[in-house]
């Protein structure tokens, strides 16, 4: 592998096709203000390196990048590349990750709207990420240890495992489909809306109107808070240890929690409220 330190890159395609390359203390800046550093490059290392122009990283195959910020400036940093590491390092460009296969994601901060859309086989461990729109339509992601704040996120997501994590979001898991989120935090409003395969287990849940319009909902052992209008036209098979705010409409399916502040089911409902609604040691 070629060793390549302390040099500064501002030039147009620097590195273009690059194969086998190991940079360190690197900077990638300068009044060129070229694209595209190490595009079409295979089996690439950067360490220490500050990335400060656009599209550094596009159809690279065998990245480790560590230790490294790329700033807001570094927009587009990563899109269709495969075999990505990324550890200890800051992404602060906008689009920072798409279309991507084959990520790790550990120890970094990820400040980056629109993060990680349309990429599969992501995962994720003790990582912060910051993002108004995040992997959008992207499958087979493993997170634990996630902080996760923004809006809209997870939308039109496949095959999700999430521990041991904190969802600060609005509108999350909207569409998604087999999803289990397991002791984590969720705090947002209109969670899981048109979900399918929703599963959440020993989460903490935050927000008005969660979980509606969803197809095979299953809570278990989780805990909510200021949740009101929960559940309408859902299929729901949930276990809530306290209680919660209010139910409405819920379409099929069994709820069992301590207690519910309103069980609202109007005439107007388009679907037959169906579901049964238990409250636990009733009668005791």
């Amino acid at each position: 592998m070629k060793i390549i330190e302390n040099e500064r890159f501002g030039q147009e395609r620097a590195l273009y096709r690059s194969d086998g390359v190991l940079l360190k203390n690197c900077r990638f800046e300068g009044k060129e203000d070229g694209e595209s550093a190490l595009k079409e490059s295979r089996s690439v290392a950067a360490e220490h390196c500050y990335m400060d122009l656009r599209y550094p990283f596009w159809h690279v195959r065998g990245l480790r990048l560590s230790d490294s910020e790329l700033t807001e400036h570094c927009r587009a940093a990563l899109w269709y590349g495969e075999n990505i590491a990324i550890r200890g390092c800051t992404m602060n460009g906008i689009k920072a990750l798409r279309e991507c296969r084959g990520v790790a994601l550990e120890d970094t901060e990820a400040n980056s709207p629109e993060f990680g859309w349309r990429c599969r086989d992501i995962e994720i461990k003790h990582s912060t990420v910051e993002s108004e729109y995040a992997f959008f339509e992207s499958r087979n992601i493993n997170a634990e240890g996630l902080r996760m704040t923004g809006k809209y996120t997870f939308q039109y997501t496949k095959n999700v495992r999430i521990s041991r994590s904190e969802l600060n979001t609005k509108d999350a898991f909207w569409h998604a489909k087999n999803v289990t989120v397991t002791d984590s935090e969720i705090d947002g409003e209109y969670l899981g809306w048109y979900s399918e395969g929703l599963t959440l287990i020993r989460c903490h849940i935050k927000g008005t109107q969660p979980l509606c319009y969803c197809k095979n909902l299953r809570l278990v052992d989780c805990t909510t808070e200021n949740c009101d209008l929960a559940f309408e036209y859902s299929d729901v098979r949930a276990g809530i240890r306290g209680g919660i705010d209010s139910i409405k409409n819920p379409r099929r399916g069994v709820i069992r929690a301590d207690s519910v502040g309103e069980i609202i089911r109007t005439e107007d409902s388009v679907y037959p409220s169906r579901a049964r609604i238990l409250l636990n040691n009733a009668g005791k």
